[in-house]
């Protein structure tokens, strides 16, 4: 069975040498599915709570929100950073709270202290979806990811990889020891 949450993410990105508006520096607002399989938890009857998925994702996802999103190449890259140097806000300020964990992949580098994720290729809903699932894979077991974005839309499925363990008190991932991080329940 399946367990979906959905994100929204907005955010500003550019497609470096395409021809077509999406040539100019414009923004969007995108919703990401995520949706993970698994055996249904006899303890509290689902496969994985909807809100802890979306927790676990958006510790990580949230550099996409309010994030401007350039391909490494793109020459506005270096002007972008320039300009935040002068502003005083490139290695972040006060008022950038929400900011998840910086992360280096061979897809995207997110820099959350100047709301900025730098990617090898260029941006689009399908792009996306590939970050989106190397960041997220050993987190969660993820079916299937949808994103939209304006006119654009994308799916992808993956095969089930096997079952995570859950805390049969709550549902959500046990660590590595067995121990529910969320309520302290153990695996038996």
């Amino acid at each position: 069975m399946r367990s979906f949450t959905t994100l929204h993410l907005q955010y500003a990105h550019r497609f470096y040498n395409f021809k077509g508006e999406a040539q100019y520096l414009h923004g969007h607002t995108g919703t990401l599915t995520i949706e993970v399989e698994d055996t249904i938890n006899k303890g509290v009857n689902m496969v994985f709570p909807c809100n802890e998925i979306k927790k676990t994702a958006w510790h990580v996802l949230q550099n996409f929100d309010h994030a401007l999103i350039l391909r490494k190449d793109d020459p506005i890259l270096p002007a972008i950073l320039q300009v935040y140097e002068k502003q005083g806000i490139r290695d972040g300020a006060p008022t950038n709270t929400m900011k998840g964990p910086a992360f280096h992949t061979d897809l995207a580098v997110a820099y959350p202290e100047c709301r900025l994720v730098v990617t090898e290729e260029t941006m689009t809903v399908e792009g996306m979806i590939k970050i989106v699932h190397d960041l997220l894979k050993d987190k969660l077991n993820i079916v299937k990811l949808t994103f939209v974005s304006g006119d654009n839309s994308a799916s992808c499925c993956y095969p089930v990889s096997g079952s995570i363990d859950r805390c049969p008190c709550c549902g959500i991932a046990l660590d590595s020891n067995g121990v529910c991080p969320k309520c302290g329940c153990k695996k038996n």
